[in-house]
């Protein structure tokens, strides 16, 4: 079924790396997320909408502040069948073969020899320094977290540039945002990401349905961003009570339809696909 959320919320989100852009007292949401769950919470059938998302700082070849996304949710899906889905739109759409697939853990010890589960954060900055990426001496005091996403973005991504879509699922747990956590694994989340072309595609969740889990990493996201000196962000009583109301067993995804046109027209820059760019009108 299709639906509409509103773009304007009363709550941002508490995720650290990303920000909200405020607007008439509230906010421009970062993706229809929360609003979507809260439906899917009430209709408890497969829900979709394409829409816009607005982030702050997102410029760049592949970010754009206002962009498209197309967002769903299929209850009964785990993160492996929405996955299946999402191969078979690829195949559709860009007319390519089936995806390869890598957990987190085997992408990393195919590209760079290390483990990021079983490594410290010694061991990533070690890495770092050796494929010429130096920190400066407020950045060596990154988190292991942060050291494994600079990894990802600057010595694994660039690596991902074959023509067929890479999956890459099982990501660590530090990095669920609201994913499960892996029962066979607790250090593993049961999340995706899609790659085609050295770009990242999509994002998907075996969603987490637990508001008591759920409350308490947004807490952690409160204090991480106190740390950090960013700005508080309250957290959403009405998307915890469609939790607790009873969101389905499900998974959903988010696919960047800017990145996509990208991809099909093998566009250079996402300004390439968007007629009203931000820095070209003003």
């Amino acid at each position: 079924m299709e639906v509409e959320t509103p773009l304007l919320c009363h709550y941002g989100v508490t995720d650290v790396h990303i920000e909200n852009i405020s607007a008439y007292g509230g906010f421009l949401q970062t993706s229809p997320e929360y609003a979507m769950k809260r439906l899917l919470a009430h209709f408890q059938q497969p829900i979709y909408q394409i829409c816009k998302a607005f982030r702050v700082d997102e410029c760049g070849r592949y970010h754009h502040p206002e962009f498209t996304m197309l967002e769903w949710y299929r209850p009964r899906f785990n993160h492996h069948d929405l996955m299946d889905e999402m191969d078979a739109l690829l195949q559709y759409v860009l007319n390519c073969t089936a995806a390869q697939r890598f957990s987190y853990r085997d992408i990393f010890l195919k590209h760079v020899a290390l483990d990021p589960i079983a490594a410290e954060v010694s061991d990533c900055l070690t890495l770092l320094s050796q494929q010429g990426i130096e920190l400066n001496d407020a950045a060596k005091n990154i988190s292991k977290d942060s050291a494994l996403q600079l990894i990802m973005s600057h010595c694994i991504e660039p690596k991902l540039r074959n023509t067929e879509p890479t999956f890459i699922f099982n990501y660590p747990s530090a990095q669920a945002a609201l994913a499960k956590i892996s029962k066979t694994d607790p250090h593993t989340a049961e999340r995706f990401e899609v790659y085609i072309g050295g770009i990242e595609l999509a994002n998907g969740f075996h969603e987490l349905v637990d508001a008591d889990e759920q409350f308490a990493r947004f807490q952690q996201d409160q204090y991480t961003r106190q740390q950090l000196g960013l700005p508080n962000r309250e957290i959403d009583p009405c998307f915890l009570a469609a939790l607790r109301h009873g969101l389905p067993h499900c998974a959903g995804v988010a696919l960047g339809i800017d990145r996509l046109l990208m991809v099909i027209l093998n566009a250079n820059h996402i300004k390439d696909v968007i007629h009203f760019c931000w820095d070209d009108i003003n």
